[in-house]
């Protein structure tokens, strides 16, 4: 079969999207993580397929790397954004169902923001957060993150029991002045650092948030590149959560499979 592919990437975070409004192929475990292998396939964090919904302007279901279906991908849902308008379906703003519920985008020359789904079970364990924005993450607040062993620290965390048999993303996160962070990420299926994970940096903004108790904006760099998160606190926890960035179109081309 010969598969007509699209790349986008948002921040560094890439992604294989596949229009699949039609609905004419289903794809294995083993194909798509022979798609996303960057030796031998055409190389990506992860792989979606667009399709259509009956209520929404499309649906966006997300495949990690290794090819198995996952969670919410911040950075991916903005991709999946631009490529739905760059497809013609929508314009300025639209509205997708992903597998943690509805999200609405709203597209502007280069900055995509995303409304994601509201955050209430926040957990303090220590000094760190264990909360969920669509994925799970584990949030270490440090210092020289840049110089720190994030494998070996993320390794033991998410193949720990306590997150087995799904495991945890887990962050590193370094305040560099009042507002602005920095971040690492390594990602569950992708089981490697990424450029950048927008659950990821929605998660660090909200743990933040509640560390220093006022903040309602937060800008994060990432190593590929900038992105910020807007939200509202309420009493126990977060609404009207926005997560701002680039997110644009690679490349396009055919495999066969």
């Amino acid at each position: 079969m010969i598969l007509r592919f699209y790349k986008y990437q948002g921040t560094g975070n890439d992604f294989v999207l596949l229009d699949q409004r039609e609905g004419i192929f289903e794809l294995s475990q083993d194909q798509i993580a022979y798609i996303c292998n960057r030796r031998f396939g055409i190389g990506a964090d992860g792989l979606m397929y667009l399709r259509k919904h009956e209520t929404y302007d499309f649906e966006m279901i997300y495949f990690n790397s290794d090819g198995r279906e996952s969670s919410m991908c911040g950075n991916g849902g903005r991709a999946i954004a631009r490529f739905a308008e760059d497809l013609k379906i929508a314009e300025n703003n639209l509205t997708f169902q992903a597998t943690d519920g509805p999200h609405e985008a709203w597209l502007k020359t280069d900055i995509i923001e995303l409304k994601m789904s509201d955050v209430s079970n926040i957990c303090l364990k220590q000094n760190d957060y264990i909360l969920d924005t669509g994925s799970p993450h584990y949030i270490i607040f440090s210092t020289n993150i840049q110089e720190m062993d994030l494998n070996k620290i993320a390794h033991d965390i998410r193949y720990s029991k306590t997150y087995m048999p799904d495991g945890i993303n887990v962050n590193l996160v370094e305040e560099l002045s009042e507002g602005k962070l920095s971040i690492r990420t390594y990602e569950r299926g992708v089981e490697a650092e990424t450029l950048s994970c927008g659950t990821g940096v929605t998660a660090a903004a909200l743990s933040y948030s509640l560390k220093k108790s006022w903040f309602k904006k937060v800008d994060i760099e990432t190593k590929g590149g900038l992105l910020s998160v807007k939200f509202n606190r309420k009493e126990h926890g977060f609404n009207d959560i926005r997560l701002n960035g680039p997110a644009s179109f690679v490349f396009k081309g055919e495999i066969q499979i």
